[in-house]
């Protein structure tokens, strides 16, 4: 957006003015805008800044001229980050069509008018022009200048403005579009968390509450605001910049048709109000966790922004019924006794929130989203990719409608940066048993336990400043240590875990408010920190067992980045050995995506810290034997080849049984589809049989197809490209429920299409698009028309070794017949569909 304001030259110079009105700062200047706006057919709008305080106070009048065909124009400004994005949103999302909003594109000049031009049916016109920027307190009680000129009264002067104005909005401005909106609101909030956001402060006194779990902390660092906590605590709560974001992608999703959605949000971002925020469109809402301290936290959030609902549980110990928000624990709804008529029918709730989605593959979730069928589903989670491999993201049919992790919310300012330490661990970790991909929990806790070990980590913990601190144990055994540890060499700590407790044990919630009363300095605890539970003041997070999981590290590390007062990073320490994942470490601190290969070429030139891209304002410092062990670590990684064929065995020991390619698809490891997405000879999912074939493991009746026709329609299926879906119901017409045809029928097509989107997810490539909205009124002759006219044309000139028109019958090419009764050519034929379909959901939305 930034260009060279030297190609800029203001073609205008200053020239006295007649005034034939004055208007002081006060809301007599509100009342003579809004009804001059009125009365307009063309609006022109030049200010400095706009805010959201101010689009408010304008809106009714713009959107009652708009809706009479008035054309506004509105030019302003990102000089200095003033300017608000919602307030952006909020003027593009009332006005529509009807108006045309731009900024001045040079962000390094000063930009200062303040004009408001109006044109009438009668060709008269006014100007106001003054010190009036679009904002609560420019608009009402400000001290403000500004003046009013007719146009019947001096042509010239109003003339001489509207050149101006239409100079600069032509010549020197850019488009707010979204993609604008997106990108400035990103910087906005970048910049909102530093110095320079104190600019928007001493110009706006507007209060705004924005989400967290520090609210009142938040208003009190605010200057200029001595109001007492009872008078801010009555204050209406707003969503944040993040929040307004999402609540608009989430509208839009549904207008085009999408009945759920995925929303990943970094811990501290304020997932639990925008669920409020959302819901209000709705009457009846279900929130469902797996935890009731959850439920209780998400209650408190949902009387804020909805005070006059009537909210009940759903739990072990209490079954409200008839409350307008239900707040339900998944293992008692989840059971099969309250999964009927008698407690909430399937379409009793509008409105169905999955909260920590990323446990909604489990069993105990199954059944539930089975039962209900909710107009609107949303999952909520901060670390979307489980551990286990199973694929959250189909439960939402892959829509996901925005991804905020923890660097960006760093970057925006909503969390605080972090300072790494990685610490050279000298347990030898090679010497430890693995089942299941998983250290063996005893072997390890005994190599963990030792005085040497525990030495070490109150060495650096002392070191570093003897911050409160949580310390994540792998077990209880390891947690009761390290706290007895530390106790008995002056730092006050204890331990924190589910079941039998021993002597440094504390209940999770007694741990907590000594910890931010300072009565203990660490609690040291095994998983039970990792979601859920939000403390602000901690300081320090300490890492005392290998990192096996980019999940659980996040999320432990999410912990501790929370706002607090007075706080200003996060100290990390990791104490890293010879574990088999250390190499990770370095990318899961970035989540980027990362080459072996590049690690590997990196690691020979640079210096560990310089591989990272880090968020804004996070340090990173390893100690030289860490370098040593990670670079050693790299260069003794596998090729890449063989690790995608031992991840294919992992995913097969797995599920027990050979994995077609949609399985493989769902349930290979992110770091290692990353590496073969981008390299199409190393990408098995290309070829599927041929990478089988290559490792021994077809079956006869595949290795009968392999280096066939048939196989080559296999792989046609695996390649083809789609920017819609409509290929997809034409081949599962041709697959006919596993009893392939030859050729179909036009009925066969029409039904084809009729059941593929009748699905709603589907069905969004139908309601995108005005020529196909109506398609839930078509018959046999709409649905025929399409297939014939996109996926059966196509299929025909590009691929005409497999399909060929026949009259009225779309036919295969008769060779493919002699394998219709071979299991395996069935088998694939339905496996590449699914895998196709499955991998356009998730690439949809990035095409938009």
């Amino acid at each position: 957006m930034v260009e060279d304001s030297r190609k800029f030259r203001q073609p205008y110079s200053t020239k006295s003015l007649l005034p034939s009105c004055f208007i002081g700062g006060n809301d007599l200047f509100l009342k003579e805008i809004s009804e001059t706006i009125l009365k307009a057919i063309e609006i022109d709008i030049i200010v400095s800044f706009v805010l959201k305080s101010g689009v408010e106070l304008l809106l009714e009048p713009l959107k009652k001229a708009s809706s009479n065909s008035a054309k506004v124009r509105v030019l302003t400004s990102t000089y200095l980050n003033i300017t608000e994005p919602s307030a952006l949103v909020l003027l593009k999302d009332s006005l529509g069509d009807n108006l045309d909003l731009r900024v001045f594109k040079y962000e390094d000049k000063h930009f200062h008018p303040k004009a408001y031009i109006f044109e009438f049916t009668n060709g008269d016109g006014e100007l106001f022009v003054g010190s009036s920027n679009i904002s609560k307190d420019a608009l009402t009680g400000g001290i403000e200048w500004n003046y009013r000129i007719s146009k019947s009264a001096n042509p010239e002067h109003f003339e001489y403005f509207k050149k101006a104005f239409f100079d600069l909005f032509e010549n020197h401005s850019v488009l707010v579009d979204d993609k604008f909106i997106e990108q400035y609101a990103e910087k906005w909030a970048a910049k909102k968390s530093d110095s320079e956001y104190e600019g928007l402060k001493n110009l706006e006194k507007d209060i705004y509450v924005f989400e967290s779990d520090e609210c009142e902390t938040n208003l009190e660092e605010m200057e200029g605001i001595e109001q007492s906590k009872s008078e801010l605590s009555n204050l209406p709560i707003i969503p944040n910049e993040v929040q307004q974001e999402v609540l608009r992608e989430l509208n839009n999703t549904r207008a085009e048709g999408f009945t759920k959605a995925l929303v990943v949000l970094a811990t501290g971002v304020g997932k639990t109000f925008l669920a409020a925020f959302d819901s209000m469109q709705f009457n009846r809402v279900f929130f469902i966790a797996h935890r009731e301290e959850i439920l209780k936290q998400a209650k408190s959030t949902f009387e804020k922004v909805r005070p006059t609902s009537r909210m009940g549980f759903f739990t072990s110990s209490g079954k409200d019924t008839d409350a307008d928000i239900v707040f339900a624990s998944v293992f008692t709804i989840g059971k099969e006794e309250y999964l009927n008529d008698d407690y909430f029918p399937p379409d009793y709730f509008d409105y169905i929130i999955i909260d920590e989605f990323h446990h909604a593959a489990a069993e105990s979730y199954k059944k539930l989203l089975s039962y209900f069928n909710p107009k609107f589903l949303l999952g909520l989670t901060a670390t979307p990719e489980r551990m286990d491999g199973k694929d959250v993201f189909e439960i939402c049919d892959y829509n996901v409608v925005y991804d905020l992790r923890l660097p960006d919310a760093i970057n925006r300012g909503y969390l605080v940066p972090f300072h790494y330490y990685g610490i050279y661990d000298e347990t030898d970790f090679s010497k430890i048993p693995i089942i299941d991909g998983h250290y063996k929990e005893d072997e390890l806790e005994k190599a963990l336990m030792l005085h040497k070990r525990a030495d070490l980590v109150l060495q650096k913990y002392v070191k570093y400043g003897r911050k409160r601190a949580i310390g994540f144990c792998v077990s209880r055994n390891h947690a009761e240590y390290m706290a007895d540890y530390f106790n008995k060499n002056g730092v006050n700590a204890c331990a924190v875990y589910s079941g039998e407790q021993g002597r440094n044990a504390l209940p999770r919630w007694e741990a907590i408010e000594k910890l931010k009363n300072r009565e203990i300095d660490v609690i040291f605890t095994v998983d039970v920190f990792n979601e859920g539970v939000d403390i602000p003041e901690i300081e320090m997070v300490m890492f005392l067992r290998p990192t096996e999981s980019t999940t659980v590290f996040i999320q432990q590390l999410g912990r501790g980045l929370r706002k607090a007062k007075g706080k200003k990073y996060l100290i990390v320490l990791d104490f890293i050995g010879n574990y088999k994942n250390a190499v990770l470490v370095p990318f899961i601190l970035t989540q980027k995506e990362y080459d072996i290969s590049l690690l590997r070429r990196e690691l020979d030139t640079k210096k560990l810290s310089e591989v990272l891209e880090l968020p804004k304002g996070c340090e990173v410092e390893f100690e030289f034997k860490v370098v040593d062990l990670i670079r050693k670590m790299a260069k003794e990684l596998q090729q890449i080849e063989e690790i995608i064929f031992n991840e294919y065995l992992r995913i097969k020991e797995f599920l027990g049984h050979k994995p077609l390619r949609h399985e493989f698809y769902k349930y290979v490891e992110k770091v290692v589809y990353n590496n073969i997405r981008r390299n199409s000879k190393l990408n098995i999912l290309r070829d599927y049989i041929a990478f089988l074939n290559n490792h021994g493991e077809l079956d006869e009746n595949e290795r009968a197809i392999c280096n066939t026709i048939a196989h080559r329609f296999i792989n046609f299926i695996e390649t083809t490209n789609m920017t819609k879906s409509y290929k997809m119901p034409v081949l599962l017409a041709f697959y006919n429920n596993g009893n392939p045809k030859l050729c179909v029928t036009s009925d066969d097509i029409y039904m084809s299409f009729k059941e593929f989107y009748s699905n709603p997810s589907n069905a969004v490539d139908l309601k995108m698009h005005s020529s196909t909205r109506d398609f839930e009124t078509w018959g046999k002759d709409e649905w025929v028309k399409l297939s014939r006219k996109t996926p059966e044309h196509f299929l025909e000139q590009t691929h005409g070794e497999f399909f060929k028109r026949k009259g009225e019958l779309f036919c295969l090419n008769e060779e493919l017949a002699r394998f219709f009764n071979n299991k395996a050519f069935i088998e694939h034929f339905r496996d590449a569909i699914e895998y196709r379909t499955i991998r356009y959901y998730k690439e949809r939305i990035k095409h938009g």
